[in-house]
């Protein structure tokens, strides 16, 4: 086993550019793919940066998902800042932080929404969505926010009619869905973005059940097995992750294709390689990189013994940059077969809503590319603002520019 310090703390400065992780950890994961990490508070736990670890630890319900049992959370970015050590209080209905039987009993009541069948029924919608929002953008005199304009309408639109959420209500949601992503704030922050959601949610779900309509709200709302907090915390899930992860993919995708004029060239030159692209910005991306899981009992892990009751931090884009898994990782190839990537996770948390994000990011590159074939940054790149203060990764703003054809 190579000879590498143990972290203090997770690095998280994106010091290898925009769209790479930060080099102490590629260092990490060359080294020791399962390695000890000394948290803030002076504990120690794991990292795992690997790609087989991770494909292993994510299909190993011994590594929980609850954060009720001890899971210690850690702001690891702002030096002074406070650190949560209690165990989050268990969440009615939020099964992402649950494990089987809770975990199987709210996602099979959810699994019929979003079957491929049912997600590529929608296809012509989600296309009839984003061409109506690049009409709009179209007619706006450049440059624009692509983020603003693009980007953060379109997965709106689609999970408000899906869950029906009036979409009038966006303001509301976007702004508090975003403070409950900012890493750097007390968690009194926190939990006021997310009391404000809730709060909302809840009001919005007593409606359903008195007046159901034809929405997946609706249709939850009508199984009695669930309680409104239940219904809150579903709801909460199923927003939240409906429109974050996709906007910031949209916007960051275009950002990454824009700074590889070369692959942006293949794509704009054959559309019929959108959906290979969609996998490999996946890949190279991964938006939501950081996971928790906590160590039920000793358990064995690529030639590591993690300790029962052990935090385990385990990384996302390391995995999906693992040159044993993919050839020439760091590179950005809109040929590859990037299948297998862990951009939506593995095991039972595998994303729910994995074939509408790919049917929103195909509507989204192919409509893009299609409308604007001049489009340019308008800034320089160093300038456009990253979101490296949100939970998930991507970009504030995207100013855009292009040419009448």
């Amino acid at each position: 086993m190579s000879e590498f310090p143990i972290p203090h703390g997770l690095p998280q400065h994106r010091d290898a550019g925009p769209f790479d992780p930060p080099s102490e950890i590629t260092r990490l994961r060359e080294a020791r793919p399962v390695s000890p990490l000394i948290f803030p508070d002076g504990h120690e736990g794991w990292v795992v940066t690997g790609y087989e670890a991770v494909r292993r630890l994510l299909a190993d319900t011994r590594f929980s998902s609850r954060q009720d049992l001890g899971i210690v959370h850690v702001a690891y970015e702002t030096p002074g800042m406070p650190v949560q050590t209690e165990p989050s209080p268990q969440i009615p209905g939020l099964f992402v932080a649950m494990d089987p039987p809770d975990h199987t009993r709210l996602r099979r009541k959810l699994t019929g929404a979003f079957t491929v069948k049912r997600m590529k029924q929608l296809e012509d919608h989600i296309i009839e969505i984003t061409e109506r929002q690049l009409d709009e953008m179209a007619a706006l005199t450049p440059p624009v926010d692509l983020v603003t304009e693009f980007a953060l309408p379109v997965p709106s639109l689609v999970i408000c009619e899906l869950l029906g959420v009036p979409y009038e209500d966006r303001a509301t949601f976007q702004v508090n869905s975003a403070q409950f992503l900012v890493k750097d704030q007390e968690l009194e922050q926190k939990m006021a973005a997310y009391g404000a959601m809730t709060s909302y949610l809840a009001e919005l779900v007593m409606r359903k059940r008195a007046e159901p309509g034809e929405d997946i709200l609706s249709d939850l709302a009508r199984d009695e097995d669930l309680g409104i907090e239940e219904l809150v915390g579903i709801a909460f899930l199923l927003l939240l992750a409906g429109h974050e992860t996709t906007v910031n993919m949209l916007a960051l995708g275009t950002f990454a294709l824009l700074e590889h004029p070369g692959q942006l060239a293949e794509l704009r030159a054959d559309p019929e390689l959108v959906p290979n692209a969609v996998e490999e910005l996946m890949r190279y991306l991964s938006v939501a990189d950081i996971f928790y899981r906590y160590a039920t009992e000793d358990i064995e892990l690529c030639g590591e013994t993690i300790g029962k009751g052990s935090t385990v931090v385990i990384s996302l884009l390391a995995a999906n940059r693992d040159p044993l898994r993919f050839d020439n990782p760091d590179a950005l190839d809109v040929h590859r077969t990037a299948r297998g990537h862990v951009s939506f996770g593995h095991g039972v948390h595998l994303c729910l809503g994995q074939q509408l994000a790919r049917l929103e990011m195909r509507a989204g590159f192919t409509g893009l590319l299609r409308r604007f074939p001049t489009l340019e940054l308008a800034v320089p790149a160093a300038d456009v603002k990253l979101k490296a203060d949100m939970n998930i990764y991507g970009v504030h703003e995207l100013p855009v520019t292009w040419t009448d054809r």
